[in-house]
């Protein structure tokens, strides 16, 4: 009886394996194949967006975002309220008139929005794009830095 359950334990590992495999087919066959065809797309290609690190220093939220192969003019930043959103394309970097005998990287474009965790001074941010790395430091407004109170005794 024990057996039975091993070997459907067994087929059920083997099916999540092949459905792992089939996932990482689909994932890696878009680009590489058409390149291989000759098949270039001049449309940027949406992508979920960079990934992004949110810390906080005490005084301040910092973001950074991995953006490689960006320039400043190619990314865009907004605050509304609570809500931060970093988007950006990335557009083709083949010179007019040349032919491409491979294309890996491709046009994208990309949005990413999330709530910040606490309000922030709109007045006091600052952005700096250095080595294909994004920092936003996003200063608290000052209702949201954190007080010292101090304790007495009576």
């Amino acid at each position: 009886m024990l057996n039975r359950y091993t070997d459907f334990d067994r087929t059920f590992a083997m099916m999540d394996e092949l459905r792992r495999r089939m996932d990482r087919a689909f994932e890696e066959y878009d680009a590489p194949r058409a390149s291989l065809r000759g098949e270039f797309d001049q449309s940027p290609r949406y992508t979920p967006g960079p990934r992004i690190h949110l810390f906080d220093t005490g005084s301040a939220l910092v973001v950074k975002a991995d953006l490689p192969g960006l320039t400043e003019k190619d990314v865009q930043i907004s605050l509304n309220q609570d809500v931060l959103t970093v988007s950006g394309e990335r557009k083709s970097d083949a010179p007019e008139g040349y032919l491409v005998h491979r294309k890996e990287r491709g046009a994208v474009r990309f949005s990413r929005s999330f709530t910040l965790p606490s309000k922030v001074d709109p007045e006091k941010t600052s952005a700096v794009l250095k080595n294909g790395v994004l920092t936003l430091t996003l200063n608290k407004a000052a209702e949201a830095q954190p007080r010292q109170i101090s304790v007495t005794s009576r």
